[in-house]
């Protein structure tokens, strides 16, 4: 068995020479094309990098100025609420609900100092104690004045107060 002679025939030379300069081509244009969109995804990748670089400094001065303010609140923690107590009420005979009454009215009388920070609070003490034993209460005739005797300042005030006859 013989090969054919098919390299004599000036058509069949066509035809090779045709197919290995279209190989040739094809592959060329398909380097260019891979190269172009190679260097598109390289240029992607560098900018996703730079912002993910810029994203993580923002995160961290974000959290840094989160940590700070964190502190800050925490060091002016605000008054939540006022609890007054009158600790001699039963030896002058009054009754809940007039102790409730003098209670109620102090807290009302100091209700100024919440939601303000411990530090605008624990200032203003002396004000506290001038507003609670200024103050003179009247039952069934009789006058009556308050006198402090201890104020803890924490987010809840508590107060503890003495009765005595005004004179």
């Amino acid at each position: 068995m013989r090969i054919p002679s098919h390299y004599e025939k000036p058509s069949w030379q066509r035809f090779f020479a045709g197919m290995v300069i279209g190989a040739l081509l094809s592959w060329s244009v398909f380097l260019f094309i891979y190269g172009v969109n190679q260097d598109k995804q390289s240029l992607r990748i560098k900018e996703q990098q730079n912002d993910i670089a810029e994203l993580k400094r923002d995160k961290q001065i974000y959290q840094e100025d989160y940590k700070k303010l964190n502190k800050e609140n925490q060091e002016k923690i605000t008054v939540q609420s006022i609890r007054i107590k009158l600790i001699n009420g039963k030896k002058f005979n009054l009754q809940d609900y007039m102790i409730n009454n003098i209670e109620r009215d102090i807290a009302d009388d100091l209700a100024h100092i919440l939601a303000k920070d411990l530090e605008t609070a624990s200032t203003s003490i002396p004000l506290m104690e001038r507003i609670i034993e200024v103050k003179p209460f009247s039952f069934d005739d009789k006058q009556y004045k308050l006198a402090v005797t201890k104020i803890v300042i924490t987010p809840n005030v508590y107060i503890e107060v003495k009765i005595s006859f005004a004179k």
